[in-house]
């Protein structure tokens, strides 16, 4: 199948944007390394098989530059106190930019400060690990902002914080080795509500951005001018859902729109609201919601009330492939739902059950068990041709006096822990002759508790943050057949993504973000 689309005002790497593509599939064509090792038993990598860079917390992403005049590359990543530039090659610290305390709870902290915190989360146990794990999650998790970010081929790295859109780069432009500064702030005008969410691009080189009040906006990459909109049944509903959400839940990633968004190459973007996924058409000059545009509006199902917690991503883009927005929706066992992207087949029928005549395909992601009342998922969907696989994020228990708003904390900082750790990973694949969206193949041995997986077409394979034996881990997995085709066992706790995703450098090296710094597998861990 055709590969998917290449924005050429992003850095010219594989990594520029989260996700990996305006497309958003966490794919790529490159053939990466599998692990060398006994299926069962795995590679347990000594500190010569593996880079490892400290940054401080919340530093999961890494997003990889072009070139610079010297031939070399960077790895740039925002975490919570700091802005972090790395060497491509050695993942040195070339420079950091300190970020206002308004950016980290706390201001400043120390490394020991948090060793003590990665050693609790491995070596307490029961209600003393999730009481513990509850004080990080507020520590990491409250306030944040910033997760989603894109660095164009200017070397120029772009944040959607809470109130402004912020751009960094290199105090000498073309010295990779510079120091960074914060260039310039866009903050929002006085009527455009929300905090800002999701950040794209669309195929002019121009930003586009979400807020969780529903709110999206094209914005020049100098700042120089913007254009803003509501999205349909925003003006309604976005506001009073966001303040609702605040006194529930502490509004930690509820808001009316909660995820990024993705982009095509003809101007077309897509972003999950409340109970609708949207495709709004960038023109260049304005957004149009108009269906003469090939603008639409799509429910989808959405049972639990809280919406799609996953990023939309494209699926098809050759002239005689089937082009489909791939979501997960809103019910208690989440679906892997397909969307038709363009016009819907004239002679195409609405499914049983299906929300409405655009959806053309549910896949339960129920691991195999029919009978599960609730499984979610809190990554979005990994898609490679016509493949589409989640991950079981539902802790295998949760203790009585946790309340359910919380339970995710299991999974994200406890998930090595026996007694929380999810199993499962599920595969869908559309077939263009039947028509039909059916399961390829469910994994229910292996466990990726939070992190977001990323497919090789090249090798045929899907790589994980996982667990075993109370240790993180780096799965292999075939893409085709959903059997293990080996593993790296990482270590503790410093090794756990925390909700961010794996993916392939330039060389097919598996490197990661984790809780608190940046790790690549070195060619002798293979």
């Amino acid at each position: 199948m055709t590969v998917g689309y290449r924005n050429p005002f992003l850095a010219s790497s594989e990594n520029p944007i989260a996700h990996g593509r305006c497309d958003q599939q966490d794919s790529t064509e490159l053939t990466g390394a599998l692990p060398r090792n006994n299926l069962e038993y795995g590679n347990t990598l000594a500190d010569g098989d593996k880079q490892y860079s400290w940054l401080g917390p919340g530093h999961f992403g890494g997003l990889i530059s072009g070139t610079y005049p010297d031939g070399g590359r960077t790895i740039w990543s925002n975490g919570r106190e700091c802005i972090a530039k790395l060497d491509y090659e050695t993942l040195e610290v070339l420079a950091t930019h300190r970020l206002p305390d308004e950016y980290g709870p706390e201001g400043a902290s120390e490394h020991a400060d948090w060793l003590d915190a990665v050693a609790g989360l491995d070596n307490l146990a029961g209600d003393e690990a999730v009481l513990h794990a509850a004080g990080l999650a507020k520590r990491f998790l409250t306030g944040l902002d910033g997760v989603y970010a894109l660095l164009d081929c200017e070397h120029t790295l772009f944040l959607g914080r809470k109130q402004a859109v912020v751009a960094y780069e290199e105090v000498d432009r073309g010295d990779r080795t510079a120091d960074i500064r914060e260039r310039s702030r866009w903050e929002k005008p006085p009527g455009i509500t929300g905090a800002f969410v999701g950040v794209n691009m669309t195929n002019d080189g121009r930003l586009v951005l979400s807020t969780d009040h529903g709110w999206l906006i094209s914005l020049a990459r100098d700042f120089s001018d913007y254009v803003a909109v509501q999205l349909p049944g925003a003006a309604v509903d976005a506001a009073d859902h966001c303040a609702r959400m605040e006194l529930e839940r502490g509004n930690t990633g509820y808001g009316w729109v909660r995820t990024s968004l993705c982009c095509d190459d003809e101007g077309g973007v897509y972003v999950n609201s409340l109970d609708q996924t949207h495709k709004v058409v960038w023109n260049g000059a304005n957004f149009s919601f108009a269906a003469i545009d090939g603008a639409w509006s799509s429910p989808y199902l959405n049972g639990t009330g809280a919406g799609s917690g996953t990023t939309p991503c494209l699926m098809g883009f050759g002239e005689d492939e089937d082009h489909f927005v791939v979501i997960g929706d809103g019910e208690p066992v989440v679906n892997i739902t397909l969307l038709w992207r363009n016009q819907i087949p004239d002679d195409w029928e609405r499914l049983p059950g299906a929300a409405s005549r655009r959806v053309a395909g549910l896949g339960p992601a129920d691991m195999g068990d029919k009978s599960l009342p609730a499984i979610q998922t809190e990554q979005s969907i990994t898609v490679a041709g016509y493949g589409a696989m989640t991950v079981n994020n539902e802790p295998k228990s949760k203790p009585d006096w946790l309340p359910a708003r919380a339970a995710r904390l299991l999974c994200f900082f406890l998930g090595h822990h026996k007694e929380f750790t999810p199993f499962g990973m599920q595969k869908y694949l559309w077939d263009p002759e039947t028509r039909l969206f059916r399961q390829a193949w469910v994994a229910t041995d292996i466990s990726s508790p939070n992190s977001v997986p990323y497919v090789s077409r090249g090798a045929d394979t899907v790589y994980t943050c996982g667990t075993r034996r109370g240790q993180w881990t780096i799965e292999a997995v075939d893409w085709s057949t959903g059997e293990t085709r080996g593993h790296w066992t990482m270590g503790d706790s410093r090794f756990n993504t925390l909700g961010g995703g794996v993916y392939l450098d330039e060389e097919g090296r598996v490197i990661f973000g984790t809780i608190f710094g940046k790790v690549r597998i070195l060619n002798e861990g293979y």
